[in-house]
């Protein structure tokens, strides 16, 4: 390794608080593939082993570690008939004793023959999958910022033999980029779609043209300051994988970061005032005999920016208990810039041995392993399944219970002599003003997971995006679903000029047969004038239904892409249920008069109000027989509790109507539960959150 990268680097362990450590995965005393079974007077007893294959005593408290290790042979295959004995645990040095113990083991026919796996509809489904104990979850993080164009044709080929061949069913993928906001970042079992994405995958490693709004803010820079942006960028989507993960589950998880590493200095032929145009005004470019080396201090400064930013994601990492596995797309790599550039051969490969050391220190550093100077790619990525199937958990109360926020280290040593352990490297502690947090998060009751959920979809959209959306349906005639598309222009932000405002949306929805059942532009086009919105409706059959939206700009450019997939209820066949709520922000009463009149009035998609708007919500509900039942409402706190009924106004067959003030109310966040019951006894319930500002 370079000097830069010769600094050790350490990870940490997950801090578990009141969560069996052995619900990360299937316990089983099993054996290393390639061993043979031990003579029945070494095997353990039955009994034994019935106990050390049930779930651990669940542990609570601020100061219980879990931890899990990874051992293997020298094949690299896994070692699984270790006993809790066979472990020795230290923290800073101080040995600790190891509470419970256990292994988890997944086994891939095994998983395939319990059934086929549930599929991924919405964040509720989302949350519960990835929280079983038998599924894997996985981020595949496309680096195109630091993958060069046809390095990454190379990838594509392992990347979905590992998808096709190395998942199992009912293992939950999520593919991203590094300008991929997590709150788009979705779990699913849809291997098609990560193939489609994978295939569209196209290096951009020193092209500096700009592909979006955010792109074009800094296309001007000089390509050094674009160069630390990309870095940062890719290390902050790096984080957020990790904290997206870490909030699905607690068990191990994986990040498949797929780059050529970071780079912290370019070379002098490389260092053009303007990255957006390559050469210009850089009288290096092209020519060997420049000189272009960096300075001392040059180094020392790039050095230390890098360490800084990379310690964050190790952080994030240690903290969410994810390890990332960084895969070179290059094989067994030569240059790093290429002959054509005209940088020196010492110059070049210091820059390739610096790139890949970034690899290497974000596996070490992670639990993970680097895929790096190798050719068989396909090779490397199944140790990733292997260091996600095969493992086991240790945990144990600290003795020395810090609450100082200080990383401690943590080392794990067995007595078996020959084989590769890894495994944490040490854990942050909590403050004591964290401690207090959670202790009084501890004595409040938890809302109900209906109003969480509702309450998660009031998550701020990303500053990034131009335009807000709302899809809804209702039904439709003869078995039909009426869908409806509306967008709104994204609120400006304060202080930020608004540069290219979006125009329109283009539109495409997609049966599962690959059908398309709408396709065209909302609105129609219009020149090039800026559009606050638009909206449109179509009638599509009952089932999945995937919509993609491209934001365009009044010059036709492409602000943003998004993609979201839905289920169509089917009316015609429930015992009951609602329409998706409309809900209108009115601010005057001529303004509520020529909405009620007007039934095909588009909803807004905000869900932040003033204290001077008024909230207007309405709803179908259906119940058999073409019967429309009553409908009721009440207002909710954010904890779920009732705080005052609402008045609806029904007519005969007609949606239900509610309105709602808001000058009475403190800032904060609130629902309105919808509610409906049939004469039969079948009832319905609909959560509408929303939140007032100051």
């Amino acid at each position: 390794m370079s000097a830069f990268f010769g600094l050790t680097l350490v990870a940490a362990v997950t801090v578990v608080h009141g969560v069996d450590p052995g619900a990360a995965g299937q316990q089983s005393a099993g054996q290393s593939p390639n061993q043979t079974p031990a003579p029945a007077s070494q095997q353990q007893p039955a009994d034994q082993q019935q106990q050390q294959q049930q779930p651990p005593t669940i542990r609570r408290g601020i100061n219980y570690v879990s931890v899990d290790v990874i051992v293997t042979d020298k094949d690299g295959n896994p070692v699984l008939d270790l006993t809790q004995n066979d472990f020795a645990v230290t923290e800073d040095g101080k040995p600790q004793t190891v509470d419970t113990f256990s292994i988890v083991k997944l086994d891939a026919i095994a998983m395939a023959e319990s059934g086929p796996p549930r599929q991924i509809r919405d964040d509720n489904d989302e949350e519960r999958e990835a929280a079983r104990p038998d599924v894997r979850l996985f981020v595949i993080l496309l680096d195109d910022y630091h993958v060069q164009r046809g390095a990454d044709l190379s990838v594509k080929k392992p990347l979905i033999e590992f998808i096709e061949n190395q998942l199992a069913p009912a293992d939950m993928l999520a593919i991203m980029y590094p300008l991929t906001p997590i709150t788009d970042l979705r779990f699913s079992r849809n291997r098609d779609a990560a193939i489609s994405a994978i295939e569209r995958f196209e290096g951009r490693k020193f092209n500096y043209t700009p592909r979006n709004m955010f792109e074009e803010k800094y296309a001007n820079y000089p390509a050094q300051v674009v160069e630390r942006v990309r870095n940062q960028v890719t290390m902050d989507a790096l984080k957020g994988a990790a904290m997206k993960m870490g909030a699905l589950r607690e068990g191990r998880k994986s990040i498949i970061f797929v780059s050529e590493g970071f780079t912290g200095i370019l070379p002098a032929q490389m260092q053009d005032p303007i990255a957006s145009m390559p050469g210009y005004a850089n009288p290096c470019r092209g020519n060997s005999g420049c000189a272009g080396q960096p300075t001392a201090r040059d180094q020392m400064i790039s050095d230390q920016d890098m360490i800084y930013d990379m310690q964050q994601v190790f952080n994030a990492a240690a903290r969410m208990n994810t390890s990332i596995y960084p895969v070179d797309p290059r094989g067994l790599a030569v240059f790093e810039y290429g002959v054509e550039k005209g940088i020196t051969i010492t110059q070049d490969a210091t820059a390739l041995r610096q790139t890949q050391d970034t690899l290497h220190v974000l596996a070490a550093n992670t639990d993970g392993r680097a895929i790096v100077n190798r050719n068989d790619l396909a090779v490397g990525m199944k140790q990733i399944i292997r260091d996600s199937s095969s493992y086991y958990l240790l945990g144990y109360s600290s003795t020395q219970a810090p609450t100082d926020g200080k990383f401690h280290q943590i080392k794990v040593n067995v007595k078996r002599r020959g084989v590769d352990i890894r495994a944490r490297k040490g854990y942050w502690a909590y403050t004591n003003d964290d401690v207090a947090r959670i202790n009084a998060a501890t004595t409040k009751p938890e809302a109900p997971t209906a109003v969480t959920s509702a309450l998660n979809d009031l998550a701020a959209p990303s500053r990034d995006k131009s335009a807000h959306f709302w899809i809804g349906t209702t039904r439709g005639e003869n078995g039909m679903t009426h869908v409806t598309f509306s967008w709104e222009a994204a609120p400006a932000i304060p202080g930020r000029p608004v540069e290219d405002p979006p125009a329109r949306i283009a539109l495409t929805a997609v049966a599962p047969d690959g059908r398309p059942v709408f396709r065209g532009r909302v609105p129609e086009e219009s020149g090039t004038t800026p559009a606050k919105g638009g909206s449109v409706s179509f009638d599509v059959r009952p089932g999945q239904l995937d919509m993609k939206m491209v934001v365009e700009g009044p010059r036709g450019q492409v602000l943003d892409t998004l993609g979201r997939q839905i289920t169509v209820p089917d009316f015609t066949n429930v015992s009951m249920s609602f329409s998706t709520p409309r809900v209108y922000r009115v601010r005057t009463i001529p303004e509520l008069q020529v909405i009620k009149a007007n039934p095909n009035a588009v909803p807004t998609t905000e869900r932040q109000f003033s204290r001077t708007d008024r909230i207007y919500i309405r709803v179908d509900a259906y119940a058999p027989g073409g019967v429309t039942p009553p409908v009721s409402a009440r207002l909710l706190n954010r904890a779920g509790q009732s705080m005052a009924d609402l008045p609806v106004q029904q007519a005969p067959g007609r949606p239900a109507e509610i309105e709602l003030g808001l000058s009475a109310f403190a800032a904060g966040e609130y629902l309105v539960e919808l509610n409906a019951r049939s004469e039969g006894g079948s009832t319905a319930q609909e959560l509408v959150a929303f939140r007032i500002g100051r």
